[in-house]
């Protein structure tokens, strides 16, 4: 049944609209903002697998280019592969729904959402994450609770609801928020040191814009919902595990060392399922472990108040740091905390080696810091293919790069390109916050000027009813099992990225606060052991890093560097092997392998882009000669006059008797430049009272 609510958030109404288009979908939705226009669908399979081991849900989202009146690039011309951006997108749709479907629905459902036109006066991110709640609500999966999302920026001490895409670039800090009617399910945050009261802030009032989401699309709740029915045979296998295996189990999960707790953990698995050869039955029996597992490990946390690795809450696992360790490479550093471990790397290159952005928001710029995050296989003891990277690689990249890019020095200061890798070369929990330390200690070690160093740190939680547990930096056993996985980096002075995905209905502001300031303590903890490693960036660049310098020369000079279809710029690169940009204001950045080569190109295009100086005397060479005076070229082709008058103190009646030639070089004065840009040149101002003889001038080479 189509229906339509609309929602007034900051003097804008936001229309959603169920089942206008794609009525063959279970559910859709179709949102407008402005002039945005999103459509989002849901749809499962009627069946779920027997053998279905966990929710598998697809979230995809697409921004098709004629949304903002471009065609795609590329020979193609269509749509390809999805986008970083586009990738990004899904997962944020992903995160808030994700633990809102009932415990044991297990049919394949997929989202779809597509961006049909781009206002980008008003931000569009949160339109996704509603319209899969509506969409969903309009459908007959089992989905009930209504999800709202806001965007909300701070600019010169003031929020701002759903920014633009303009009013983006001016924020000091931008926040990200989704959530149900009454908690909060999902938040990212970056920007410039801000710090927790801050955030609190900008939370109430995302609350409340996403309480009023929440509220409006109740109306579109479809009361004809499939109904999820207890497993019997999967709760009769539960209880068999529990009376034989409980207490083996417990002894298993809060063994020490990752690996030992999963090979008791396997010799549990494949006693308990040997002998069963029911594909089926063999299915419910490893859920009915994970089950048991999950509840092992939360009961003795809570009730024995001690964490699986011997922990306490707050505590945070062993740190050490080696830096410097790749001698070829830019800057390098490992940062190890407990059994997870990141390589992170530094790339120092020219403006050629930016990035171009080339999606619907982009604008032509590009983009000179770049963290790319990789998961080999091996960091975990597996063994698999190696890919391009997955939506884990993308997330995870782009929240290091989120808090990282804050601290980045100015072009001016620092004109390099900058790219970081991380790769993980162990894991068991918070490899995305080990990056962050990675990526701060990799960056000092290659002699980048941050601002400051950052730190990050990943949070947990355990609960149950009233009774929880909050913890610092937890591993990947506490992050399977637990209930929230709360990212926080920062400064000293504050926070520069923050990323919250949780697996319950939501998070009260008691355990945010709480968690906030336990999450702070973690992060000054880490900065001091990073400083006592490296307290400042090192004072000088690899050897093996370009060197790149900077100058300025008058704009208009840039058509005299370049050259005649850029002849001149392309035999200065040829000569010297440098890579040489100009910017339409006059900046000119030169990319060299050594300081030796870079200031000999310097000195070129001084020469080349000279601007003539009244009062400066030059060498120049005849080329024309008239009656009333010699034209000489100086100063790479800026043509001059020299009258007649100004040849000699002695009057001269007739140009013939001074004897010069074409190609002749003269040493000549700069005595006035007109409004038109005639150079007016002098001989006699620069020779004295008593004339030579014309006989003694320089022969024409």
């Amino acid at each position: 049944m189509q229906k339509t609510v609309e929602i007034k958030i900051d003097r804008t109404i936001m229309k959603i609209e169920t089942h206008r288009w794609a009525k063959q979908s279970n559910g859709s939705a179709v949102l407008t903002f402005k002039d945005n226009v999103m459509m989002v669908t849901a749809n499962m399979k009627d069946q779920a697998s027997e053998t279905q081991e966990f929710f598998p849900l697809m979230v995809d989202y697409r921004e098709n280019n004629y949304a903002g009146g471009k065609i795609p690039g590329g020979f193609f011309k269509r749509e390809g592969k999805p986008s970083e951006r586009e990738v990004l997108m899904s997962r944020l749709i992903d995160r808030p729904i994700r633990p809102l479907f009932p415990e044991n629905f297990f049919n394949d459902t997929q989202i779809i959402a597509m961006l049909l036109s781009g206002d980008f006066s008003v931000d569009y991110d949160s339109m996704g994450i509603i319209g899969a709640s509506a969409a969903l609500l309009s459908s007959t999966i089992p989905f009930t609770t209504p999800v709202g999302a806001v965007k909300i920026g701070r600019k010169d001490g003031s929020f701002i609801i759903n920014p633009g895409r303009e009013e983006l670039k001016e924020l000091e800090m931008v926040v990200q928020a989704a959530g149900t009617e009454d908690d909060i399910v999902m938040l990212e945050a970056e920007g410039r040191e801000f710090d927790e009261d801050i955030l609190k802030q900008a939370l109430i009032l995302a609350k409340e814009c996403i309480s009023k989401i929440c509220e409006a699309q109740r109306e579109l709740i479809n009361p004809d919902k499939l109904q999820v029915e207890e497993d019997v045979l999967l709760n009769e296998i539960y209880d068999t595990l529990k009376g034989k295996y409980e207490n083996s189990l417990r002894d298993a999960i809060f063994t020490v060392g990752k690996k030992e707790r999963s090979d008791k953990l396997k010799l549990i698995s494949e006693e308990f399922i040997e002998g069963e050869e029911d594909e089926i039955r063999i299915a419910k029996m490893k859920r009915a472990l994970h089950k048991l597992e999950y509840n092992v490990f939360r009961q003795t946390l809570l009730q024995e108040k001690k964490r699986n690795d011997g922990r306490a809450y707050d505590e945070i696992r062993d740190i050490s740091i080696e830096l410097g360790i790749l001698p070829r490479v830019h800057g390098s550093a490992v940062f190890t905390r407990g059994e997870t471990q990141s390589l992170s790397t530094v790339t120092l290159g020219s403006e050629e080696d930016s990035q171009r952005i080339d999606d619907l928001l982009s604008t032509g710029e590009t983009k000179k810091f770049m963290l790319h995050y990789n998961f080999p296989p091996f960091s975990v003891g597996e063994v698999s293919f190696l890919r391009g990277a997955g939506r884990r690689e993308i997330g995870h990249g782009q929240l290091a790069e989120k808090a990282l890019k804050n601290i980045l020095p100015d072009e001016e200061t620092f004109p390099y390109t900058v790219r970081v890798v991380s790769d993980i070369l162990e894991s068991n929990g918070s490899s995305s916050m080990a990056t962050v330390c990675g990526g701060t200690l990799a960056l000092m070690n290659a002699g980048v000027p941050i601002t400051a160093p950052v730190s990050g740190i990943a949070m947990g939680l355990v609960k149950e009813g009233d009774d929880y547990a909050i913890l610092t930096d937890i591993a990947g056993f506490e992050d399977h099992f637990g209930d929230m996985d709360f990212k926080v980096a920062g400064t000293e002075k504050g926070i520069t990225a923050v990323q919250l995905d949780i697996k319950i209905d939501g998070l009260s502001d008691e355990i945010i606060d709480g968690t906030l300031d336990q999450a702070k303590r973690a992060r000054l903890f880490i900065l001091n052991k990073m400083r006592a490693e490296i307290s400042e960036p090192s004072g000088e660049l690899s050897a093996y890093a370009p060197v790149i310098l900077t100058m300025h020369i008058n704009p208009e000079k840039i058509k005299d560097l370049i050259g005649p279809g850029g002849k001149t710029i392309k035999e200065l690169v040829a000569t010297y092997n440098v890579k040489i940009n100009t910017d339409d204001d006059g900046r000119v950045t030169i990319a060299a392998q050594n300081m030796e080569v870079g200031e000999k190109v310097e000195k070129r295009i001084n020469e080349l882009t000279a601007v003539v100086e009244i009062g400066k005397i030059y060498k120049g060479k005849i080329a024309r000669i008239e009656d009333y005076g010699v034209f000489v070229e100086i100063l790479n082709g800026s043509m001059g006059l020299l009258h007649i008058s100004e040849i000699s103190h002695r009057r001269i009646r007739n140009i013939n008797d001074v004897n010069y030639k074409l190609g002749q070089i003269l040493d000549v004065k700069v005595i006035g430049v007109d409004r038109d840009n005639r150079i007016k040149l002098s001989k006699k101002a620069i020779e004295s009272n008593n004339p030579p003889s014309f006989r003694n001038e320089t022969k024409p080479r």
